[in-house]
C-alpha cells in the first residue's frame, strides 16, 4: 500500500503474528540499545499481593526470562510503562511504587517518593522521553506505597510528571480521569513541541505545548477517539501510542479491537487497524524498521505487524 492511498477513517487489517502470550497485564513493550525486547506484566500476584515482572523476551526463540519484580519495603511493584534512556536504562512507570529505573541484569531503584514540592508520589502508568532528556510520565493511581492502593477510573486525580534531565521531579498537571498513554513531538530540529496525554475514561487526546522540562502551556483537546461499545460494562478509550517517522500518531485503543492512527494534527483517526484480539495496551517500533509490537490483554499476549512507515527515533537511539 503506498504511503499517499491513506485517507479518512480508512480501515485496514494487516497480518498480526502473535510471539508469546501468557503475561497478565501485558504492557510496557521498549527496546534497549542493544537491541533486546522488554515488556512488563503487571497483573501477576503472589498470596493476594502484587508481584509485577519486568520480562525480556528473545524475540527469535520467544522464550522469556523474569528480570525482576520490584518490591520496595515490602510492597510489591504494578510496572506498566517502559522507556530505555542512552545509557541503557530502562525506566519503569509503575502503578504501585512511582518511577523505577532498571539494569540489563535487573537490578532495580525507585526515583522517589516525593516531588520537587515535597508532595508524595502518585502510582504512574506510561512514559516517554523528549530528544532532551527528559522524562514524561502519566500517574493514574494514587499515593504509592504503603499507602492504599486506589486509581482514578471514577475520580479525577489523574496526574501528569516530569523527570528532567536534572533529575528534578516535577508534577505536570493533574484532574485527569485516568492519564494513561503519553508521547511527545518534536519540531523539524529536533526540540520538544508538544506533549499529548490519553485520558482513557473520556476517549480523549490532550495536549499541551512544551515550553521547557516540566514546563507545558494551556491543555487543549488534540483528538477523539472512535466511540465503540463497551467491554464488560468497561469503556473503550486511549492506551499506548507511538510516532511513525511521518508524524503520524498510531494509539492503542483499548477494548476496541483496533489501533487508532491520528495525522500529526490530531482531531481524528484517518485510520484504523483491525487486531485479532479486543484489548490492545501499547504498541512500540522496532528501531529503524516499520515493524511495531503490540501488547494485548485479551492473551496477556504480545504481537507484531508492518506498518506503512518506520517508527520515529527514540530518544535511546539518538
Amino acid at each position: 500500500m503506498a504511503d499517499d492511498s491513506i485517507t479518512l477513517q480508512q480501515f485496514i487489517e494487516p497480518q498480526f503474528i502473535k510471539i508469546t502470550e501468557g503475561f497478565p497485564g501485558a504492557e510496557g513493550p521498549v527496546f534497549d540499545k542493544c537491541g533486546n525486547f522488554y515488556m512488563v506484566a503487571p497483573e501477576v500476584k503472589t498470596n493476594g499481593n502484587f508481584a509485577g515482572q519486568v520480562v525480556r523476551i528473545d524475540l527469535d526463540t520467544c522464550k522469556s526470562t523474569v528480570i525482576c519484580e520490584p518490591n520496595i519495603d515490602g510492597f510489591g511493584g504494578i510496572p506498566a510503562g517502559c522507556q530505555c534512556d542512552k545509557n541503557n536504562v530502562i525506566w519503569i512507570a509503575d502503578m504501585r511504587l512511582g518511577i523505577l529505573s532498571v539494569s540489563p541484569s535487573g537490578q532495580f531503584n525507585q526515583l522517589c517518593k516525593e516531588d520537587s514540592d515535597g508532595n508524595t508520589m502518585q502510582g504512574c502508568n506510561d512514559c516517554c522521553f523528549d530528544y532532551d532528556g527528559n522524562l514524561w510520565v502519566t500517574a493514574p493511581a494514587g499515593k504509592i506505597a504503603p499507602h492504599p492502593y486506589t486509581r482514578s477510573s471514577k475520580e479525577a486525580f489523574g496526574s501528569v510528571y516530569c523527570v528532567t534531565n536534572q533529575q528534578k521531579i516535577i508534577k505536570v498537571d493533574t484532574g485527569y480521569l485516568f492519564s494513561n498513554g503519553i508521547a511527545v513531538q518534536h519540531s523539524s530540529d529536533g526540540k520538544p513541541k508538544k506533549l499529548i496525554v490519553a485520558e482513557t475514561r473520556t476517549q480523549s487526546l490532550w495536549v499541551y505545548d512544551i515550553l521547557g522540562p516540566g514546563a507545558v502551556g494551556k491543555k487543549t483537546l488534540w483528538g477523539k477517539l472512535p466511540k465503540c461499545p463497551s467491554v464488560d460494562g468497561v469503556p473503550t478509550g486511549p492506551d499506548g501510542m507511538d510516532f511513525d517517522e511521518a508524524g503520524n500518531l498510531i494509539v492503542a485503543h483499548i477494548r476496541s479491537g483496533y489501533l487508532e492512527v491520528f495525522g500529526p494534527e490530531g482531531d481524528r483517526p484517518h485510520t484504523r487497524i483491525k487486531c485479532p484480539f479486543i484489548k490492545p495496551s501499547n504498541v512500540h517500533f522496532q528501531p529503524g524498521t516499520s515493524t511495531v509490537y503490540v501488547t494485548e490483554h485479551e492473551f496477556n499476549g504480545l504481537w507484531k505487524f508492518q506498518w506503512l512507515r518506520k517508527g520515529k527515533p527514540q530518544y535511546c537511539e539518538l
